[in-house]
């Protein structure tokens, strides 16, 4: 197997493989057989015990830095926050879905320690970082000429259906039942509603943050270079 390419493997592909987890791409790759590659990305620990990491196949092989580099050629100007006051679970699935989405950053407001089980080690590919208040993010966010806009069901909210989401954005997250402090809907520009047709008050957190940074895809993203 020779790559010829920084993203895809040598050789026709198979029509009947994802990029991610499906078939080989599942289990991973074992190791690598025929003389080594030269190319300094690639891990000489992974070439000779195989890859088995939850990647794409492109980054097969791949050191840990590489992909981390090759990403942020690639990162969009969209900043995903979420605030952490009461050691919410659902922050591994944001970060999870934000690394899928090549976000620049996940801001994890309030208590540092989080329950890391749902990012699936996404989290070594994704730039995090850590605010002790709502207030430090929202100066942050300024300063960086970011637009933070709330996500919430809450009155007067705007429908994220229908919103134009700002380029240079910034999506702040509650948690799951209380949803988004007041704190962080005052210094807002706007707050976004999902639509809901049922019976529930809310839907997950984690489920929420995906709705919402696809939403900003479709607006902002090149979909030429999705995988």
């Amino acid at each position: 197997m020779i790559l010829d390419s920084p993203r895809q493997p040598a050789g026709e592909p198979d029509p009947g493989k994802g990029p991610t987890e499906w078939n080989e791409g599942r289990h991973g790759v074992g190791p690598w057989e025929g003389p080594w590659p030269d190319d300094e990305r690639l891990d000489p620990e992974l070439l000779e015990h195989g890859d088995h990491r939850n990647v794409v196949d492109a980054y097969r092989y791949w050191k840990r830095e590489a992909v981390t580099q090759d990403i942020d050629k690639r990162r969009h100007p969209l900043h995903i926050a979420i605030e952490n006051f009461e050691n919410d679970s659902n922050i591994g699935t944001v970060v999870r879905t934000a690394n899928a989405f090549a976000v620049d950053t996940v801001h994890i407001v309030g208590r540092r320690r989080w329950n890391r089980r749902g990012a699936m080690v996404t989290d070594r590919y994704q730039h995090l970082r850590h605010h002790d208040t709502v207030a430090e993010l929202i100066e942050w966010a300024q300063e960086e000429g970011l637009t933070v806009v709330a996500i919430d069901n809450t009155p007067g909210s705007v429908p994220l259906e229908t919103a134009q989401l700002p380029k240079r954005c910034l999506l702040l997250f509650g948690q799951e039942g209380p949803g988004v402090t007041q704190q962080a809907q005052d210094a807002a520009r706007m707050t976004c509603s999902i639509a809901q047709f049922g019976s529930t008050r809310s839907i997950n957190a984690g489920v929420a943050a995906g709705i919402a940074m696809h939403a900003w895809i479709r607006q902002h993203a090149d979909l030429s270079r999705a995988w």
